[in-house]
């Protein structure tokens, strides 16, 4: 099969614990009637595979809880090449970040191989010795990236919402293929896309609600990654992990501040990385010259 029609598939709503996913779960069965829902699911590898099981179609959407689906989404037809082996191929579309302007795959909406996801081994039920998978999706599979945006990623409804996404954005984005890098060799090794986005995560998003707490995260995930000799970035992966680390973090919007401020220096001076929070007014402007409008789908921003 090399022709997909978006509503020949299942949509799959995928929430665990978002404080937004009744809000988005109700504006997506508004747009797509049809869609399921997997909740509670604890794990990345057993939630996706519960989404496997869920859909009755050889491949299925996934929606993640804090996103918004852009309604002419559903109006999709891809025609790929009939020649190609897709039954591997997981096709993933730009989700545009509210926080900070970012438009990649992170939170954005993926057509799944039903069998591949049965089949795979991630995160929590990674083999030992695949440190990528441990964190993150396997490399056996082929991501195709498209280049539109259909969906608005909204992960900054708490403080809480909002430091998880920059921490694990923090730590991921501080790999080389799943693996740490020497403080020396951080620039050179990590991939000069993720490098981008991690320093956009560490900058910007002053002027969004919750954006400190995002800022925070993705400093505090890069510090512990590179850093703390104690702690095991596959805990990223933990979503019990992580509370235990927000636990112990003060709560004021002013201390956050100070604690990345102080992060911050830490980072520019061992990891040689230009820090410095954007005010509102330069965030602002980062993000409207950032973002290519032209590849999210019909005004949809201005919309929402």
């Amino acid at each position: 099969m090399s022709k997909f029609r978006i509503i020949d598939f299942d949509i799959i709503y995928l929430s665990y614990d978002e404080p937004n996913a009744e809000k988005n779960y109700a504006d997506l069965c508004n747009k797509a009637p049809w869609t399921k829902r997997v909740h509670g699911v604890k794990g990345s590898d057993a939630a996706h595979k519960a989404c496997a099981n869920l859909s009755d179609t050889d491949r299925f959407v996934t929606v993640d809880a804090d996103n918004i689906v852009h309604e002419n989404f559903f109006n999709q037809e891809l025609d790929f090449d009939e020649h190609k082996d897709l039954s591997k191929c997981v096709i993933s579309w730009c989700g545009y970040n509210s926080i900070n302007g970012l438009m990649y795959g992170n939170g954005g909406l993926k057509l799944w191989p039903k069998q591949y996801v049965l089949d795979m081994k991630t995160h929590e039920n990674a083999p030992a010795d695949d440190p990528n998978a441990q964190v993150d999706f396997c490399w056996d599979a082929e991501y195709i990236q498209m280049n539109s945006c259909f969906s608005t990623v909204h992960n900054n409804a708490t403080p809480y919402q909002a430091w998880r996404a920059g921490f694990r954005e923090g730590v991921k984005m501080s790999l080389d293929r799943g693996v740490p890098v020497t403080t020396d060799d951080f620039s050179k090794k990590i991939h000069w896309k993720n490098l981008h986005r991690l320093l956009t995560w560490m900058n910007v998003g002053i002027d969004s609600p919750n954006g400190i707490w995002a800022i925070l995260g993705a400093r505090q995930g890069c510090s512990m990654t590179n850093f703390d000799n104690h702690w095991d970035y596959v805990n990223v992966r933990d979503f019990d992990h992580l509370q235990s680390i927000w636990d112990k973090l003060p709560k004021s919007d002013q201390e956050a501040t100070e604690f990345a401020e102080k992060l911050g220096q830490d980072l520019k001076s061992k990891l040689h990385l230009p820090i410095s929070i954007l005010d509102q007014q330069a965030s602002e402007f980062f993000k409207m010259v950032h973002t290519d409008h032209t590849r999210i789908s019909i005004n949809a921003l201005e919309k929402e």
